[in-house]
Formats: C-alpha cells, sequence, structure tokens
C-alpha cells in the first residue's frame, strides 16, 4: 500500500485547492497570462504547482513530476507583478517567506519527469485542470497522480466546487486495486466515503457528461452516438476532470473525449487520476477504439485517441456506437 504517498498526495492537492479557492476570491482582471495555444493561465496555476511541487521535494526528494505548467512566461519582465502575486501566495498557504527563484524552481520541477525517457516512477500534475471553469466559478479541479513503470497506482482529484453532503468541495482518492473514495475537501479528519458507479442497466438509462467547452471534443457527433444508443436524457455539462468524478459516484454514467483533430493526443496529467478514480470505483476508462489508456509514452496518451469512460457494464456497446458513427 502506498500509504505515505496517499497522505503526501491529500494534503498537496488540499493545500493547492486553498490557494486556488484563495485567487477565486479575489481574482481582478488582468491576473491572467496567455499560453502560445490561447488557454489562460491564472496566478493560481503557478501557485498551485508550485506548492505540489514544493510538498513533493520535502515527500520524496527523488521524485520526477510532469506538470502541465513551467516558469518561462513568469520570468519574463513585463510579468514581474504576476510573479509577485504567485510568490506571496506561495509563501501565505505555506506559512513561509520563500524567496522568488525558490518559487521559480519548484514551478520548473514539474518539468523534472521529462528528463528520462521512461522513469519508473513519476508524479502528473494539472495543478489548475479547467482553468476557464475555474475563472468562471465552475468546475474545476486540481490532479495528482503517481505513474509506476506506466501503471497509474494512486490518483487524488481536488475539487473545489464540486459538492457532497456538508461540504462545497470534495476530494477524491484511489489506489490501484483498494477502491475509490471521497471526503470532504475542507475537513482532512472526516470519515471517508466509498464512491461507486451507478447501476444503470443499459446505456438508455444514461446520462452524458461533457465538456463545457466544444473544441474539446466533438459534441455534435456525441449527439449522434446518444441518439444511437437511445440516450434522451440531457448532458451534464462540467469543466475538468470534474466528469471523471461524476462518472465515478453515478451523477452520470458516460464520459467521452472524442477528438476534434486526427493528429491531437491527450495529455496524461488531463486523465491520469480521473481514470484510476473511475476504475477503481467500477468503471471502465478506455480510448475510443476500446484499448486502456497508455501512460508509459511521456507527457501524452500517444498511443491513444480520445477517451471514453462509463459505468462499465455497456462500455463495449459506447465503444461500437463510436465506432459506428466514424463515417
Amino acid at each position: 500500500m502506498l500509504q505515505k504517498e496517499l497522505s503526501f498526495a491529500l494534503d498537496a492537492v488540499r493545500s493547492a485547492a486553498a490557494v486556488c479557492q484563495a485567487v477565486q476570491r479575489r481574482l481582478l482582471a488582468g491576473q491572467t497570462l496567455s499560453k502560445p495555444d490561447r488557454s489562460p493561465v491564472t496566478v493560481a496555476d503557478f501557485a498551485s504547482q508550485a506548492i505540489v511541487c514544493r510538498r513533493l521535494l520535502e515527500a520524496f526528494s527523488t521524485d520526477p513530476l510532469i506538470g502541465e505548467e513551467d516558469s518561462t512566461d513568469l520570468r519574463l519582465a513585463e510579468n514581474a507583478q504576476v510573479l509577485r502575486q504567485v510568490v506571496d501566495l506561495v509563501g501565505t498557504v505555506a506559512a513561509c517567506s520563500p524567496v522568488t527563484e525558490a518559487v521559480l524552481d519548484w514551478i520548473d520541477h514539474g518539468r523534472s519527469g521529462l528528463r528520462e525517457a521512461r522513469p519508473q516512477r513519476v508524479w502528473t500534475l494539472d495543478p489548475i485542470d479547467g482553468t476557464k471553469g475555474f475563472m468562471r466559478n465552475e468546475q474545476y479541479a486540481v490532479a495528482l497522480a503517481l505513474l509506476c513503470e506506466g501503471r497509474v497506482e494512486l490518483g487524488v482529484l481536488g475539487c473545489p466546487n464540486l459538492p457532497m453532503e456538508g461540504s462545497t468541495g470534495t476530494i477524491f482518492y484511489a489506489q490501484r486495486g483498494a477502491g475509490a473514495f471521497m471526503l470532504p475537501l475542507d475537513n482532512p479528519a472526516a470519515s471517508p466515503a466509498r464512491v461507486s458507479v451507478s447501476d444503470a442497466r443499459g446505456p438508455a438509462e444514461c446520462r452524458f457528461v461533457e465538456s463545457v467547452e466544444s473544441g474539446h471534443s466533438d459534441q455534435s457527433r456525441s449527439s449522434r452516438i446518444a441518439r444511437l444508443l437511445g440516450i434522451t436524457r440531457p448532458a451534464l455539462r462540467m469543466d475538468s476532470q470534474a466528469k471523471y468524478a461524476a462518472v465515478a459516484r453515478g451523477d452520470a454514467q458516460i464520459y467521452l473525449r472524442l477528438p476534434t483533430r486526427t493528429d491531437y493526443r491527450e495529455k496524461i496529467w488531463d486523465h491520469a487520476a480521473g481514470c484510476l478514480i473511475t476504475i477503481e470505483a467500477g468503471g471502465a476508462v478506455t480510448d475510443i477504439d476500446g484499448r486502456p489508456l497508455d501512460f508509459s509514452v511521456g507527457p501524452t496518451l500517444a498511443h491513444n485517441r480520445g477517451v471514453v469512460a462509463t459505468s462499465g457494464p455497456f462500455h463495449d456497446a459506447v465503444v461500437g456506437a463510436i465506432r459506428d458513427t466514424s463515417t
């Protein structure tokens, strides 16, 4: 059992979520940067990654990490104000006074997992999965997972805006072979609750969960697949790996990530934690061709096309409907 790793991951994700919540409470216009792909990056993205990497270096100093962010943009002179905000946030949450260079180095530890072609043990992190959802004060997640020899062995999702009874936010976690669980994000002393997929008997009883952003998946094709499967319930729409959590605990039964370009491959940090949580909750996750997701080949799922996550029994029927709508 990876008890020390789980304890670290839960603590790190809670701390990162606290950073995100602090920024949401005071998010001001102008506190964003733009990546080359035009997706927004907030102060919280950088601070979240810095916090997780700092905790990782303290707990497992030799473990590399593959994260979404690096400090390249933060080091530009025109982003000095953003950098100061990041450093201040990290210091507040970490209860310390970090020097600027240390914070930049913590962020850049998110590239340490790329120095080896196939590290035997590596963490992967999306410091804010669903940045646009974060900016709309809707769904987003802090997603952290541990890969051992290319297999996801541990996954933690912090979902600050996905409620459970008694809490506005939820933290989900799973270890391979040990089941999936959830806790109130703001109460680490609470007893974990087991997470299980729904018992829907066939696809006609199901509900899709889909991205808010239409560019993330081919939603017109999803509509054709729904008709083919006899699904009439309206889709649940949310950003981030919170969609995996929705399938894992039965809020929805089918999550499709259908490629919008033939050359696009998913990033591992967008799926590792959520994939394991869904599987350990009793669901099934493959690519659109029915192949298991292969996390062993670097920062992308280079051997897979798209993603299909379901509550399980009718997974093959969903993959078949995808195949039948391919032309």
